[in-house]
């Protein structure tokens, strides 16, 4: 007799991981993907940044400690270590890989753009022809427009890249005109754009100065998602390229109902301002976003959670994301409330991003 999975096997079975982070081992595994000029260039000044070492790291590489290889490489460098303490244990079906390197950072904006195309290079040939649970974003060094749309066109069709990746701080905030080629090549290709936490731009890391430790940088990260979410829509970036998709991961999502009702109150006020803007800010951000869980939001009851969902009404765009292996790592066991409704669950779980991603 044939023996049918009970509901708790189904449900352990549909995981699709929106975020996990993988890293290089060290910066010379790119060399293999890199010109002999890059190669020289990387030798005498590195990966240098704008601002530097803004702020002491609780965690080295933000990683859990016992993400840190055998071979005592980088958390998120060895495959093999990936699949067992992740992809195995937690049988995820289908995973994301957001590789978090310097490039929009970068000074040298084509010194970033060889960057870019070399981590997409290594991704393809380290990663996803070795391990076929795995999507990856693509890399791109965003603040040049003729470099960023080069890497996309040459990239959009090859299966494995999925969205197109940029962090939260960024120079500019990313409704300016000045990122609006990349969202024409993107559209084209129809790929999302990934926005993810972290990232320096271009002066202090929070709206009045810097910050003295890191849980301030690491709680006031959302201030850097309201900035982009607002410019977006402001800008009239989504009247222009009305198909448009933006994920935002590891960025938190129990702001966002607050914003869309202040953007719409301002917006009744000051529209004249903004007479691109043809319908309320709140309905381009329910049209436009899509959301990832980690980290989710934990309110001490139920109800109060389950109030933040029905004040989202985002049940179809809230996807699962684990951020391993980073520190606050959530394990797909435990991530979301016990007495969350099964079917709403499951969307979370894999669903909605399996609609997202056509996986």
């Amino acid at each position: 007799m044939k023996k049918t999975e009970t509901s708790e096997q189904q449900q352990k079975s549909l995981v699709i991981d929106c975020d996990i982070h993988n890293t290089l081992a060290s910066e010379t595994v790119l060399y293999p993907y890199l010109s002999e000029r890059w190669r020289k260039h990387h030798g005498m000044v590195g990966t240098t940044d704008r601002v530097g070492a803004y702020i002491p790291r609780a965690h080295p590489f933000g990683a859990r400690y016992d993400a840190w290889t055998p071979s005592g490489h980088r958390p998120g460098s060895d495959l093999d270590f990936l699949r067992e303490q992740l992809l195995d244990a937690f049988n995820i079906e289908y995973g994301v890989l957001n590789c978090l390197t310097p490039v929009c950072e970068m000074p040298n904006l084509a010194f970033a753009a060889a960057w870019a195309s070399a981590v997409n290079d290594w991704q393809i040939e380290e990663w996803l022809e070795k391990e076929p649970r795995l999507r990856a974003s693509m890399i791109v060094a965003c603040d040049d427009a003729e470099f960023t749309t080069a890497e996309i066109n040459r990239l959009a069709d090859h299966p494995g890249f999925v969205q197109i990746l940029l962090l939260a701080r960024t120079m500019e905030p990313l409704g300016r005109r000045r990122y609006w080629k990349m969202y024409e090549a993107a559209v084209a290709h129809d790929l999302p754009v990934g926005i993810h936490f972290t990232g320096v731009g271009v002066g202090p890391i929070t709206a009045v100065g810097r910050p003295s430790h890191y849980i301030e940088d690491h709680a006031g990260m959302t201030q850097a998602f309201q900035t982009q979410v607002t410019s977006l829509v402001c800008e009239g970036v989504f009247e222009e390229f009305p198909t448009l998709k933006v994920v935002l991961i590891e960025g938190g999502f129990a702001w966002l109902p607050p914003l869309m009702w202040r953007l719409d109150r301002a917006w009744k006020k000051l529209h004249d301002e903004v007479p691109e803007l043809k319908r309320l800010p709140s309905e381009y951000i329910r049209e436009h976003f899509w959301i990832t869980t980690q980290p989710i939001e934990e309110p001490p009851k139920q109800e109060y959670f389950d109030q933040l969902l029905a004040q989202l009404n985002l049940d179809d765009r809230l996807m699962f994301a684990t951020d391993y292996p980073h520190w606050d790592f959530d394990s797909p066991d435990q991530a979301l409330p016990k007495n969350l409704e099964p079917i709403l669950r499951r969307k979370i779980m894999a669903e909605n991003a399996r609609a997202f991603y056509r996986f």
